[in-house]
């Protein structure tokens, strides 16, 4: 289908794009890597009058160390998020579930940002970011301000952003010392998760200390298993560790689809911990 018409500008610093959007109100739109919204715009499932294009925002890109912090712009490209050596060291979780969103195409145009500020349940990085204890900063006309991704993700495609702010930055901690693992099963090659499980894990020795679970498609939002992460905690063994990802549906409320049912989401959330904990325990 041809979208319906709007206005298009494309700004060339941050407080431009921030003026658009306020003189706009909730009739203008982001565009940032458009993987996502162009798609919504062709099928008429969004209408915006304006269209703000953060593309020449240089400030919006790349990445950099504050303390124990990667501060990664919106802007950076999924494809820049994988190659860069900083996140590859620091944020090894962050690169895992990368290089499973969609083909090289969509990896070289989509971007980190844009991927959350969308907040699909279905997608990838908004759970990674949830378990990694991520934070995002939103400039607007009152400023900037520091959102939780745990605040972050309201409902479906809906966050604590005002119509009026964009997200300039994703801010990891590092987690260079622990082990991790993203796991998702999905119906065909670059589809959606049917379901997936990102995982952290903190151990001494043989025995789990600490896990950290963020579930992908098993509700209207990214969900942390906290069930599950308690459960882990002292883990030792294939089998503890079993008995533990049993509860990782728990608290969940996963919709059923054409790629699943709620149940088998369940079942597979479940089988998806256990596999995905396993694989980070001996990373750890």
């Amino acid at each position: 289908m041809i979208p319906a018409a709007f206005d298009y500008t494309r700004p060339e610093s941050v407080d431009e794009a921030v003026r658009a959007l306020a003189e706009a109100g909730e009739d203008a739109k982001v565009l940032a890597g458009g993987q996502s919204l162009l798609t919504m715009l062709r099928l008429r499932l969004a209408f915006p009058e304006l269209l703000v294009d953060l593309g020449r925002i240089a400030e919006l890109r790349g990445v950099r160390e504050d303390g124990d912090t990667l501060v990664i712009g919106a802007m950076t490209t999924h494809h820049d998020v994988i190659a860069d050596p900083l996140v590859r060291r620091h944020a090894g979780l962050l690169v895992r579930a990368t290089e499973t969103v969609g083909d090289p195409a969509v990896r070289h145009r989509g971007t980190l940002g844009g991927s959350l500020a969308h907040a699909d349940p279905a997608a990838d990085l908004p759970a990674v970011v949830l378990a990694l204890d991520g934070e995002l900063v939103a400039a607007g006309p009152r400023g900037r301000r520091t959102i939780p991704a745990r605040e972050f993700f309201t409902d479906y495609l809906q966050t604590a952003l005002s119509p009026d702010e964009l997200v300039v930055e994703v801010r990891i901690p590092k987690s260079g010392d622990w082990g991790f693992h993203y796991e998702k099963f999905q119906r065909v090659a670059q589809g959606w998760a049917a379901v997936g499980v990102a995982v952290l894990v903190r151990a001494d020795g043989s025995r789990i200390s600490e896990a950290r679970i963020g579930l992908t498609n098993m509700g209207s939002t990214p969900l942390r298993a906290t069930a599950a992460e308690a459960a882990l905690a002292g883990a030792e063994g294939p089998e503890e560790v079993a008995r533990a990802a049993e509860a990782a549906a728990e608290g969940t409320r996963p919709t059923s689809d054409l790629s699943a049912s709620a149940e088998y989401r369940e079942h597979l959330a479940r089988v998806l911990t256990r596999r995905a904990v396993l694989a980070a325990a001996g990373s750890a």
